[in-house]
């Protein structure tokens, strides 16, 4: 709430924040307040709040006109609140995933992306670009247990690369010492023995 004298506060009113919309992360929950902060005019957006799963709008009785404008702001968000994109550190919360899991499977098409949104950082002029995901579709993964099921391909992925890899490596040894052992006096030693007689040849005179 506000950092003022409660009874300075007159103008109160409260939403709740449905599962539908959290999709039980408060991360999620945080940065569904920081979306409707946002839309919020800067006078008023430190005026709400997150309070045990709702989001609470407070006032002093002197703000009528001001609270009126905020609360219509906030009641008409919340009429769409369950469709929000998802954002990359809600998502990683949501299904418990790591970065790196997030980048790899959004890479191979197991973790679909909803496109592209671009924010400003907090006081700085940079920009920064990163995927979001529909609401829908990071609900079904979360019931469907498919992370579990992509981490087992992953280990299974990995074990099978580490296979391949050192037969490659074996293979490559094998090549080179096989290489190795093939002397230049070994060959002359193969080309003499195919050419015993020669001598005998020559001196009876067949190539005369």
């Amino acid at each position: 709430m506000p950092k003022r004298e409660q009874n300075d506060i007159e103008l109160l009113r409260t939403w709740t924040l449905p599962s539908k919309a959290t999709l039980g992360s408060s991360v999620r929950a945080h940065g569904i307040l920081l979306e409707m902060r946002a839309r919020l005019p800067i006078s008023s957006k430190k005026s709400l709040v997150l309070e045990t799963g709702e989001l609470v709008l407070a006032m002093p009785a002197e703000a009528k006109t001001e609270f009126n404008v905020a609360a219509g702001i906030v009641s008409a968000a919340m009429k769409d609140i369950e469709s929000l994109p998802v954002i990359p550190r809600e998502i990683q919360d949501i299904l418990t995933i790591k970065p790196g899991e997030r980048h790899r499977w959004l890479a191979d098409g197991r973790l679909p992306s909803a496109g592209t949104r671009t924010v400003r950082l907090a006081g700085r002029a940079r920009q920064i670009t990163f995927h979001v995901f529909d609401p829908k579709v990071v609900e079904e993964l979360l019931d469907s247990g498919a992370v579990d099921e992509w981490r087992e391909d992953d280990v299974a992925a990995a074990a099978e690369n580490r296979r391949r890899a050192a037969y490659k490596a074996k293979l490559t040894r094998s090549l080179k010492k096989g290489s190795s052992s093939k002397s230049p006096e070994a060959g002359s030693g193969e080309a003499s023995a195919e050419l015993s007689g020669w001598a005998e040849f020559g001196r009876d005179g067949f190539l005369r």
